[in-house]
């Protein structure tokens, strides 16, 4: 790691701490290196660093709206930690070659399958191109949800730390069954992953992914990761 990005790291680091309590326990399962996929709920801003920086020193890059690069100072902070561009709404191939390219290196490719916050913690349907990443590059998908980031805003108001919980998953490899990968596959696959996410969550946060007794796993194929 570089010292700018160690010092900037730090000082997050101190940030974060001072407005939240973070239960990280659950990411001693986390493996240590890739290629492995990371996929997790999306409802603020500040998950981002804060998932980041808890899961260190592991070598961890991920998406982030390419709209964030018009700001000069988010552009510089973005490209010191390695972020990819991803333009959203669009199929932005050059967006997944360069993920494919971070899960080739052996590295931790962090995903928010919604794409756009949800900022009430609620879950959003989920976007395929996990399921893309996933089968080109063969990586285990692993679900991260936490919770608690949406009171941020008000705790700060009130000088109050926020409480936030890390919960991890089990890994998955996605199983097509030898069929043709077709868009309603992709999108039942990203479904099922979805869910996967919401069962680590508490019944108000599962959203578009309520109905726990919808879930289905029939392209989840359930694995060890070292």
């Amino acid at each position: 790691m570089s010292l700018a990005r160690s010092v900037v790291a730090a000082g997050l680091r101190g940030l974060t701490g001072l407005l939240c309590w973070v239960d990280d326990a659950q990411l001693s399962r986390v493996p240590e290196r890739g290629p492995l996929i990371v996929i997790t709920n999306h409802v603020g801003l500040v998950e981002i660093p804060l998932l980041y920086l808890h899961l260190q020193p592991r070598p961890v890059r991920g998406f982030t709206a390419a709209v964030r690069w018009e700001n000069r100072f988010l552009a510089w902070l973005l490209g010191l930690f390695e972020a990819i561009p991803l333009h959203r709404g669009e199929a932005d191939i050059a967006a997944l070659r360069q993920g494919l390219e971070v899960l080739a290196e052996g590295s931790i490719l962090a995903i928010m399958p919604e794409g756009t916050r949800s900022h009430d913690g609620s879950l959003q349907k989920g976007h395929s191109g996990v399921v893309f990443l996933a089968l080109q590059s063969g990586a285990a998908v692993l679900p991260i949800a936490h919770y608690g980031s949406e009171r941020l805003a008000d705790n700060v108001r009130r000088l109050k730390r926020t409480d936030v919980r890390l919960v991890v998953g089990n890994p998955f490899t996605f199983d097509t069954g030898g069929a043709k990968v077709t868009r309603q596959m992709r999108q039942q696959m990203v479904d099922e992953a979805m869910y996967e996410l919401a069962t680590l969550l508490p019944p108000a946060y599962r959203g578009a992914y309520s109905d726990l007794d919808a879930t289905g796993r029939e392209h989840l194929a359930f694995t060890d990761v070292p």
